[in-house]
């Protein structure tokens, strides 16, 4: 028995939806550190071209592919290519890299309940000190936290597009906005915040480089859900009667507010409550920021609000870190599970229970992979250095496949779909994009250099990590 594909009930449904998936670890922390590292309001500038230039003519063509051929990633290259075996294959990459990638989430998103558990019986202190976080990550434990977090994840999901995907993300996405602009408007009240301000917002032009440029464009890539199947997949979920190009801006505006006040939140945070904090030395790792450096900088807010009222505020953080890793992790599980009803034929329930048992198999020596077993935490090596499983889960599909995936899909619209096929379906729901300024950019970047560029990155990626 074959199960009916689901549908958004509005355009809001969808922007809310996609925005949920957009927003996660990358745009509240990652986002604001290499911002102040790499000169500040001069990064946010490259930062918002690229979304504008780049990334937002990928995020119209992939929900165009999507809701064109009304399938999965796999199905959709393979529908409009008119059934390729190549492009069927292009189509395997979307799937496994979601797949893969919502395996490191899932172990991430673990670690941010067990922080919330600790600070809810007042563990702030704990959270604060070195040895805590390995202590967590190699606790047996996780297991237990791990199988209450799918089986939540795994029962939304089992409400389909309208009362499981969009449901949570009519719920978190507005309490996420809500909580990060409050707790922000909090931490610039603060003495000594006009420097994190400073710091974050004053153009710094020594600091840029190339590798500046090309950091910028890997953030806005990532941290828009493109290269994951996600907008192909969500795309297939959308009215016919909405416009593309309208709800794409409005999720690209929506995903870099959020990235812009969580900077206006970390940095004004960690300078008012450690004025000599040399930014040189802050990871760009959203793990090493979150779990070890943050809970220091709440801990210190005691001197100002007391202990109960740090801890109320690393309270809100996490939340608001896990609201994004939750509707990021939903999201992405979503797009295998696709797969499974659109070429399988098979009901969502036994789709769900598929991915679940996958993830689960593949979620464990991810979780292993922190000192509870040698094998997983020292798996392999390259680059010089020793890789457990989970790095190599996060090298390779999220730090490398995302690009080139992002490449393919240019190529594949440019040249087998054919810019007119694109031009066809993005002016269904807009009579406005035919002939206008847009349309004639897309029909010559989309081609040229966009995919130029990400498959700059691609290579750069390769070399960086790999040589």
């Amino acid at each position: 028995m074959s199960q009916a594909r689901g549908q958004f009930s509005s355009k809001l449904g969808f922007i809310l939806a996609a925005a949920g998936s957009a927003v996660g670890l990358g745009n509240l922390v990652a986002f604001p550190v290499m911002a102040s590292k790499n000169g500040g309001a001069a990064f946010l500038i490259i930062y918002l071209l690229f979304v504008a230039f780049i990334c937002y003519p990928v995020m119209m063509a992939e929900i165009a592919m999507g809701r064109r051929a009304k399938r999965n990633p796999v199905g959709a290259f393979d529908a409009i290519s008119g059934g390729s075996a190549k492009w069927r294959l292009t189509g395997m990459l979307a799937i496994i890299t979601p797949f893969m990638i919502a395996v490191f989430y899932t172990v991430i998103t673990v670690w941010l309940v067990v922080y919330l558990k600790e600070l809810a019986g007042g563990g702030l202190d704990r959270l604060s000190q070195e040895e805590t976080f390995g202590e967590i990550v190699a606790a047996p434990s996780l297991f237990g936290y791990a199988i209450v977090l799918l089986v939540g994840v795994f029962l939304i999901l089992l409400g389909g597009v309208k009362g499981g995907i969009e449901r949570l993300a009519r719920v978190l996405m507005p309490t996420l906005a809500v909580m990060l602009v409050a707790l922000t408007l909090f931490v610039l009240t603060l003495e000594g915040a006009s420097a994190g301000i400073a710091y974050y917002l004053v153009p710094d032009f020594t600091k840029m480089s190339l590798s500046t440029v090309n950091g910028a464009l890997s953030q806005a890539f990532f941290s828009l859900s493109l290269g994951m199947g996600i907008l192909i997949t969500y795309g297939s979920y959308f009215s016919r009667e909405d416009s593309i190009p309208g709800s794409a801006r409005t999720v690209a505006v929506m995903d870099t507010s959020i990235a812009f006040f969580a900077g206006l939140l970390i940095l004004p945070a960690i300078f008012a409550f450690d004025p000599n904090t040399n930014t040189d030395d802050l990871s760009t790792s959203s793990v090493g920021l979150i779990f070890s450096f943050l809970p220091k900088i709440f801990l210190s807010m005691q001197a100002a609000v007391g202990y109960l009222g740090a801890t109320i505020v690393a309270i809100v953080f996490f939340l608001l870190v896990f609201f994004a890793a939750l509707t990021s992790l939903v999201s992405i599980i979503e797009i295998p599970i696709s797969y499974w009803i659109d070429e399988f034929k098979m009901t969502r329930r036994k789709a769900v229970l598929t991915q679940a048992v996958l993830l689960t198999l593949f979620a464990i020596p991810a979780t292993l992979s922190f000192g509870m077993s040698e094998f997983f935490t020292s798996f392999t090596s390259y680059g010089g250095l020793s890789k457990s499983f989970f790095d190599v889960v996060y090298d390779v599909f999220y730090e490398t496949i995302l690009p080139l995936v992002g490449f393919t899909v240019c190529l594949f619209t440019a040249y087998r779909w054919k810019m007119s096929g694109l031009t066809s379906e993005l002016i269904i729901g807009d009579d406005n994009y035919e002939g206008s300024l847009l349309q004639r950019y897309l029909n010559f970047a989309l081609g040229t250099i966009i995919p130029l560029v990400l498959f700059s990155v691609f290579v750069s990626t390769v070399i960086q990590i790999y040589l």
